[in-house]
């Protein structure tokens, strides 16, 4: 059975020579929750951009065993659902649940099963009776909800996100917490939050430079005071 996600000897460089990504080598297994960490410029967005298909590499993606080519992007697309970092780049209609409709749509759904998807989304992530609210007007945790409403009426198997607890108040990372360990997905998250993304995976994996650290049991790096010290990173609380 092939990968949820497997990646072999990728690397990337920036338009302006800097280079972003070197030599990574990655296998995500069908159902797997995984963090990826690191310092700020490590990679972490990068690499997640590469996983989705929205930039141009040198190596091997693969997604549910589909190679990362421009012939396959569409079809990856409906494998794997990407929730950026601004939940705003996400949330573009004048009512949410036309922003939560618009990928199904899309994807070919007709008017009313697009809208049956949405309402479905909406009530998994806990925003039912929003959906004729602006989307502009909501909180920054109902966005963040919200965003991943929009990937969930589309139902992928993988879902990656990017530091999806920015701006978020305790109760608002509390119930993102909630939210994601509620779901049936594989699941990769950037991020630099170690006490909220120690909550989610149980598995971490640690770049910098552009380059693959250390990969293994999230409690067993994030404890490690050493290794997280020395790339710039804290052991959270609940690991001390």
């Amino acid at each position: 059975m092939s990968k949820a996600i497997e990646i072999k000897n990728l690397n990337y460089t920036y338009p302006d020579s800097t280079p972003a990504l070197r030599d990574i080598n990655l296998s995500i297994d069908h159902g797997e929750r995984v963090v990826i960490i690191g310092p700020n410029g490590a990679g972490k967005s990068t690499l997640l951009l590469a996983i989705g298909c929205f930039i141009r590499t040198c190596g091997s993606v693969s997604v549910n065993g589909i190679e990362n080519k421009s012939k396959n992007i569409k079809e990856i697309r409906r494998v794997i659902g990407a929730v950026f970092q601004n939940p705003d780049e996400q949330l573009f209609m004048p009512r949410l649940i036309d922003d939560i409709a618009f990928g199904p749509l899309n994807m070919g759904l007709s008017p009313e099963e697009a809208l049956d998807a949405a309402k479905a989304a909406l009530e998994q992530v806990g925003l039912t009776g929003f959906e004729n609210k602006e989307p502009h007007h909501l909180s920054a945790g109902q966005k963040r909800a919200a965003a991943v409403a929009s990937i969930l009426s589309m139902s992928p198997s993988i879902i990656t996100m990017d530091e999806p607890d920015s701006n978020l108040d305790p109760a608002g990372r509390r119930n993102l917490v909630k939210l994601l360990n509620g779901l049936d997905k594989t699941i990769i998250i950037a991020g630099c939050s170690m006490g909220f993304l120690s909550q989610i995976a149980e598995r971490a994996v640690l770049i910098d430079g552009g380059g693959v650290v250390a990969d293994g049991d999230v409690k067993e790096i994030m404890s490690d005071s050493n290794l997280m010290e020395s790339h710039g990173l804290e052991v959270p609380s609940n690991f001390k």
